[in-house]
């Protein structure tokens, strides 16, 4: 059984904003919902969404796509991991992830999985140029975790030291569960850290491994504002490039918007300034013209669409829509 826990359960303070941090949009779409996809097309059969502030509206926008466990309050890491009482009696593999760290690929998920074949517990990790104030990942000898170094902690030879912990893990079911009893919570902030249990493990005999990210910004954060532009402006890169691959026409790809959910046909022209986003799909041989946005609509084959706004709708083979136009069908049938 492959489970996953997502923390979601902050308020997000420096986004300066009433919302949960996790439902604000990368691409078209709530950061949570992202990572609920991925986590999915890794295997996730189980999936535990930890909520807290305002959960009423996560547990809406996630509602039927996962189960949900409340923090309250809210006591750090491994506290909010502790709150997915549900998998406690599960056997197999179990993600522990933050959801707002919204572009961590399918493939990262399923490498961490497969860590634990050889493994007690694997730790993603990253090594930046300039790690700052983050946890160091010490290794041992035969390459493995031997612990997490806060920064106010380290020496001087652990600064120097590049590789960094990035939040994101995986465990034996069982061991998390064990582990998770005995945290303690003896620090200046009277929180239970989840990195405690690389110490505990260890000192059960279990092994700690690291599994190494080769893209710095796959594993970057939303704190604020600006980090969630840059987040919007690298999944909106590697989307495009994707696509651009598979054959789409792209004229100006840094003003082309797409969400995570959008397909296309061959021989399809995007023109700057278009927006798709939700469950929209272009057919083949089709062209969307500047000031273009579309939402959940199904595009046939050999269209055009010039500078329109398309909600919810169908449009059939060989139309052309615009310029101007505005249609929305599930508003419609709704008046």
């Amino acid at each position: 059984m492959k489970n996953a826990i997502v923390l979601a359960a902050g308020k997000g303070t420096r986004m300066h904003s009433d919302s949960p941090k996790v439902l604000h949009e990368v691409c078209g779409e709530p950061m949570v919902s992202i990572i609920l996809d991925k986590l999915k097309e890794a295997g996730a059969e189980r999936i535990v969404t930890i909520v807290g502030y305002q959960h009423e509206l996560v547990e809406e926008a996630l509602k039927g796509r996962c189960e949900f466990a409340l923090q309250e309050p809210q006591l750090g890491s491994g506290h909010a991991a502790m709150q997915a009482r549900q998998l406690e009696n599960e056997q197999g593999i179990t993600l522990v992830v933050n959801g707002d760290v919204p572009c961590i690929e399918a493939k990262t998920y399923q490498a961490l999985y497969e860590a634990i074949n050889d493994a007690d517990m694997a730790v993603l990790t990253v090594k930046l140029a300039n790690p700052a104030a983050y946890g160091r990942i010490v290794r041992n000898a035969d390459g493995n975790i031997e612990k997490i170094v806060e920064f106010r902690d380290c020496n001087e030879e652990e600064k120097k030291i590049c590789e960094i912990n990035t939040g994101i893990y995986a465990f034996r079911n069982e061991d998390l569960f064990a582990g998770l009893k005995e945290l303690k919570n003896n620090n200046a902030q009277n929180e239970y850290y989840i990195t405690d249990l690389v110490e505990i493990l260890k000192s059960k005999g279990k092994i700690v491994k690291a599994v190494l990210s080769e893209d710095p910004e796959e594993v970057q954060g939303v704190n604020d504002n600006v980090e969630l532009a840059k987040v919007n402006a690298y999944s909106r890169r590697k989307i495009n490039e994707g696509w651009m691959r598979k054959g789409v026409t792209m004229v100006d790809p840094d003003h082309t918007y797409i969400g995570h959910q959008v397909t296309f046909g061959r021989d399809v022209v995007l023109y700057p300034d278009t927006y798709l986003y939700g469950n929209t799909s272009v057919g083949n041989d089709t062209t969307i013209t500047p000031g273009s946005y579309l939402v959940n609509t199904a595009v046939g084959s050999h269209c055009l669409i010039k500078a329109s706004e398309i909600i919810d709708s169908t449009i059939k083979d060989g139309s052309t829509i615009g310029p101007y136009a505005h249609l929305n069908c599930f508003r419609d049938k709704a008046e």
